[in-house]
């Protein structure tokens, strides 16, 4: 190939190429026959219409194999030049395919060849024209030859560019389909966080009171009922709750996001726990408005520790602190006692406490869990809390 990367020529490309050469050719032959005298001798007029045009054919086909071995037929054509006119466009075409690969070298040595021959081709007919001073006879050889290596030049500049954007094309679908996919594994991880938020601590409680039916065969009617009851109404609402979630998901316009719930929604949530027969005692103190994604982040908290209790030790005693004021920052911690019977292992989804440790690292805050010497379990959060004037401001 002429150039790295050349589309390959089909036959009609080859074609009307070699038949610019020919017609190019044809040009110079013309030219040189009007020049011819009119008695010239009878074996120049023999070369003329025979060997001249044998020669230009021999050129134009060995132009077939220009791309695969570019130096030797450019240099090979260009010579035979010299012996025919007709083979002058062979020639050109030669030279502009050489200029495709832009070696300096190469094309300076071809074109030397090509300046040599056409100074041997003024001399190979008698032209009944005027002598021409040497200037003017290496001005034109020299501008033909300087004209195809330009476009030689500027069809490889063409080719690079349009290899450019192809590379930027490929690049930038390949770009797209990482983007693509990291956005569907976000997307993933997201809905896998959102469930489970919503979901695991409903599902824990109701799975607490399941256990406890089970297990437990001197209960009286009264308090059977009201685990059933429990049992009902846990699942209903983790029903509602996440049917709630996938809308949020589907993105619906029609339908307004639902609020999520920030910390003045502790105690419903303490409260829905109490009623499944966890021990709670809740100690708040903050009294201020915390920023909304602060007090989404720490009403998390809270349900998961809630639900880690419910989960591992059920029947533990469970303290929540929630403390902060406006301008240092948001502290909350769920501590539960040592279980007070071995219980079997739940099944783990693995993105609790993953999920939650990735929401207070993007708010700026630090997370802390870890067993405790009386063997219970301890998850404190420490968040951030701005000014109010200040978030403001931001």
């Amino acid at each position: 190939m002429d150039t790295v990367g050349a589309p390959r020529l089909g036959a009609w490309q080859q074609t009307w190429r070699l038949a610019a050469a020919a017609i190019l050719g044809t040009v110079f032959w013309f030219s040189v026959a009007t020049a011819l005298p009119v008695g010239c001798a009878a074996d120049t007029c023999s070369w003329f219409i025979t060997g001249d045009p044998l020669i230009a054919l021999g050129c134009l086909t060995a132009l077939l194999w220009r791309r695969r071995f570019p130096f030797t037929v450019a240099l090979v054509v260009v010579t035979a030049s010299a012996a025919s006119a007709l083979a002058t466009g062979a020639a050109l075409l030669a030279l502009c395919s050489l200029a495709t690969r832009r070696r300096p070298v190469e094309l300076g040595v071809v074109v030397s060849a090509y300046v040599a021959a056409a100074q041997f081709s003024e001399h190979l007919y008698p032209l009944d024209t005027p002598p021409a001073p040497i200037w003017l006879s290496l001005a034109l050889p020299v501008a033909s030859a300087g004209i195809a290596v330009a476009t030689g030049v500027a069809i490889d500049a063409r080719r690079s560019e349009l290899r450019s954007l192809r590379d930027r094309a490929d690049s930038a679908e390949r770009e797209q389909a990482a983007r693509t996919a990291q956005a569907q594994a976000t997307e993933r991880n997201r809905i896998a966080r959102e469930m489970h938020d919503v979901l695991a601590h409903r599902i824990s409680l109701v799975a607490m009171q399941a256990g406890v039916l089970e297990h437990r065969d001197d209960l009286a009617d009264t308090d059977k009922r009201t685990l059933i009851r429990g049992i009902a109404d846990g699942s209903r609402q983790a029903l509602e709750e996440l049917r709630d979630v996938l809308g949020v998901l589907r993105a619906d316009t029609d339908r307004p996001e639902p609020p999520q719930p920030t910390l003045d929604r502790i105690p419903d949530l303490v409260a829905d726990a109490r009623s499944s027969g966890l021990d709670i005692t809740l100690a708040s103190t903050v009294t201020a408005s915390p920023p909304e994604t602060l007090g989404r982040t720490g009403y998390r908290v809270v349900q998961e520790g809630l639900t880690n209790a419910a989960k591992h030790a059920p029947s533990a005693a469970v303290h929540i602190t929630v403390a902060g004021t406006p301008g240092r920052e948001l502290h909350v911690s769920v501590r539960n006692s040592a279980a007070a019977a071995p219980v079997s292992r739940p099944p783990a989804s693995g993105f609790g406490l993953l999920g939650l440790a990735e929401r207070i690292s993007l708010a700026g805050g630090r997370l802390d869990h870890h067993r405790t010497s009386d063997d219970g379990y301890v998850l404190t959060a420490h968040l951030p809390w701005p000014e109010h004037d200040r978030e403001k401001r931001a």
